[in-house]
C-alpha cells in the first residue's frame, strides 16, 4: 500500500507524524485580527495547517435560503445570508493572512463550498483544498477542484459507503493526491458517534488514498486512537474560548487542548516505533540480568555424555540459551566442565 499526499513540504505517509490541520472554519466571526490571533495559536501549539471556509455566498445558496431570518446567539446577520456575508473573507483578507502564516511557518488553505470559490484559492496559490463532507456528493466540485492539481482533502460525514467510493472514483482518474477523512456530522460527535474503526475501513478499501480524521468531539484521545489506526491527517476546529457565540466553538480546542493533542499525537507515533520484533540495546542490561543460559548441574569430565539431569538452567543470560537444550543433551564433552560453568557448542563433540 502506498498511502502519501504531499501538502506544503510535508510528504505524509504511513511512517509520518500527523498532520494536524486548525480549522478556525468561521470561529473569527468576520474580523481578520481574530483570525490572525487564532492562526497564530494554531502555529504555536505546533499545528502543521490552519484553515479557513471559503463561499460564494449569492450563488450558493438559493434566494429563499439566503433570505430566511436567522436570529440567535450564534447569528451574525438578520437572514442567513447576511449571516454568512459577515463572516466571509476576501482577497485582501486572505492574502494577508496567507502571509503572516508563511511568516509562522504554517500552512494556510481553506474549504471549498463551490466552483468559484476553486478558482479563488487556486489563484491564491494554496497547497491544499477542503472539499466539505455536505459537498462528498457534489462530484461536479469534486472533479472541478482535482483538476487544478491541488491536493484535495475531502470529509466523509453522513455519507455511505458507495457514496464514499463515488467521490474517490470521480477524483482518482484526475489526482493522486487525496486524502479522505472520517467525520460525523454531529456537533459536538459523542465518542459512541466516532465510528473509528472506518479509518481501518478506508485504508483497506482505498489503499492509495491517505486516511484521517475531522473529529467534531471536544476531546483530544480519538484523535490519538485515530493515529494508532492508520489516520495520518487529522482536523480539529479551533478558538480562543469556547463559550464565544458562534455555531463551533463550544467544541472547538482551545490553545491548551490543542497543545495536548500535540503532545499526545507525538507521544504515541513514537510509542507505536518499528513493527520490527528485535531486542533493543536498552534492553539488553535487564536481559542479561533476567533470562537464562545452559550450565554444567554438576561437575563434569571429558568424554561424558550429556544427559538432562546433567544440565541446568541459571542466570545471567550471558551464554546458550535454554532452547538449545535439546541440540546438546546425547553429546559427549570435550572438556571438564564444573559446577556452573556455561555449557558452549564448542566443548561439545
Amino acid at each position: 500500500m502506498t498511502h502519501a499526499i504531499t501538502i506544503g513540504d510535508r510528504c505524509i505517509t504511513d511512517g509520518s507524524d500527523a498532520y494536524v490541520i486548525a480549522e478556525i472554519g468561521h470561529n473569527h466571526g468576520g474580523h481578520v485580527e481574530k483570525a490572525a490571533e487564532l492562526i497564530r495559536m494554531a502555529a504555536e501549539s505546533g499545528a502543521h495547517a490552519a484553515k479557513l471556509q471559503k463561499r460564494d455566498n449569492k450563488a450558493l445558496f438559493t434566494k429563499a435560503m439566503y433570505d430566511e431570518p436567522y436570529t440567535g446567539r450564534n447569528s451574525f446577520g438578520a437572514t442567513y445570508g447576511m449571516h454568512r456575508e459577515a463572516v466571509e473573507f476576501g482577497a485582501d483578507e486572505y492574502r494577508q493572512l496567507a502571509a503572516l502564516s508563511a511568516d509562522l511557518g504554517i500552512d494556510f488553505f481553506a474549504t471549498a463550498f463551490d466552483l468559484p470559490s476553486v478558482d479563488f484559492l487556486a489563484e491564491l496559490g494554496v497547497p491544499a483544498i477542503k472539499i466539505a463532507s455536505g459537498d462528498l456528493t457534489n462530484t461536479p466540485l469534486l472533479s472541478y477542484a482535482a483538476k487544478t492539481g491541488i491536493p484535495l482533502i475531502v470529509s466523509s460525514g453522513g455519507a455511505t459507503m458507495d457514496e464514499v467510493r463515488r467521490a474517490v472514483d470521480t477524483v482518482a482518474p484526475l489526482t493522486d493526491q487525496l486524502a479522505l477523512l472520517q467525520c460525523t456530522a454531529a456537533y459536538p460527535a459523542t465518542p459512541d458517534l466516532l465510528n473509528l474503526r472506518v479509518i481501518s475501513t478506508y485504508r483497506e478499501a482505498f489503499p492509495d488514498v491517505v486516511v484521517g480524521l475531522s473529529g467534531h468531539d471536544i476531546e483530544s484521545e480519538s484523535s490519538v486512537i485515530a493515529y494508532t489506526l492508520g489516520a495520518r491527517i487529522i482536523e480539529k476546529h479551533v478558538t480562543m474560548d469556547r463559550t464565544l457565540p458562534g455555531s463551533d466553538h463550544h467544541f472547538s480546542l482551545e490553545a491548551g487542548h490543542l497543545r495536548e493533542l500535540m503532545t499526545g499525537l507525538d507521544r504515541t507515533r513514537r510509542a507505536l516505533g518499528s513493527p520490527d520484533k528485535q531486542q533493543l540495546p536498552v534492553e539488553a542490561a535487564a536481559m542479561r540480568k533476567m533470562s537464562k543460559k545452559l550450565v554444567a548441574a554438576r561437575d563434569l569430565s571429558a568424554g561424558e555424555v550429556l544427559t538432562f539431569e546433567d544440565i541446568a538452567i541459571k542466570s545471567p543470560g550471558d551464554g546458550l540459551r535454554p532452547y538449545f537444550i535439546d541440540e546438546i543433551v546425547g553429546r559427549p564433552l570435550l572438556s571438564p566442565l564444573a559446577t556452573d560453568d556455561a555449557i558452549q557448542l564448542s566443548l561439545l563433540g
